[in-house]
């Protein structure tokens, strides 16, 4: 998708698409964060078993682990930015409440597969977490038994966070659509290529 400039005014859509964003900043944050120290364990595994022979007890399992947080977490935020892959040969096309309603569309099918997603791993995540068991008997890896439910809670958040942004921008693609807006807010705006390539040649020149 080449859309990444989200409008904002002083409508509670807006303000609402704020504060949503800044709890979606800081999971991007923690996913960057994550890679960060993988990077740095995976130093600390290479190091240690070349020149001490001492390997990293459990890296496998720990990265493992954190996938689920870099891979999922980072999702809404992307959705928001319009930075998810999709074809644009059609959508480019179309104009006005056209492009509003194709896009209301894309928007209503994708809540359809988030609420199947939660419902899914939310089960997922009971199975390997049953409060009364105790904790010996839980999901857990297998090098050194970390315990699996905290990775499996990631997901579903992370998908119901990414619903609730669902939710926001089909607000503003239907406001858009009965007003005629061609500027909404709360959405990321369509931009063709060479905007976009405009837009990356200024952040490499400003960097």
């Amino acid at each position: 998708m080449t859309g990444s400039a989200i409008g904002e005014d002083a409508s509670a859509l807006s303000a609402a698409d704020r504060s949503l964003h800044r709890l979606e900043y800081g999971l991007n944050l923690a996913s960057g964060i994550v890679i960060f120290t993988l990077v740095l364990l995976a130093t600390a595994n290479i190091v240690g078993r070349k020149l001490f022979n001492l390997p990293l007890p459990g890296f496998i399992d720990w990265v493992e682990q954190s996938m689920a947080v870099f891979a999922f977490a980072g999702l809404a935020y992307c959705q928001r930015e319009g930075g998810h892959i999709r074809m644009d040969i059609f959508i480019q096309k179309l104009h006005g409440k056209k492009l509003w309603f194709a896009e209301i569309l894309s928007v209503l099918l994708m809540l359809l597969v988030t609420s199947a997603l939660i419902y899914g791993t939310w089960s997922h995540f009971l199975r390997s977490f049953d409060p009364a068991a105790p904790l010996w008997s839980r999901d857990s890896s297998i090098d050194i038994g970390l315990p699996l439910w905290p990775a499996k809670l990631v997901v579903p958040m992370a998908m119901a966070l990414l619903w609730l942004r669902l939710a926001l921008q089909l607000w503003g693609y239907s406001r858009a659509f009965r007003s005629g807006d061609m500027n909404p807010v709360a959405v990321p705006l369509p931009r063709s290529v060479a905007q976009q390539a405009a837009s990356e040649s200024e952040t490499v020149d400003n960097d």
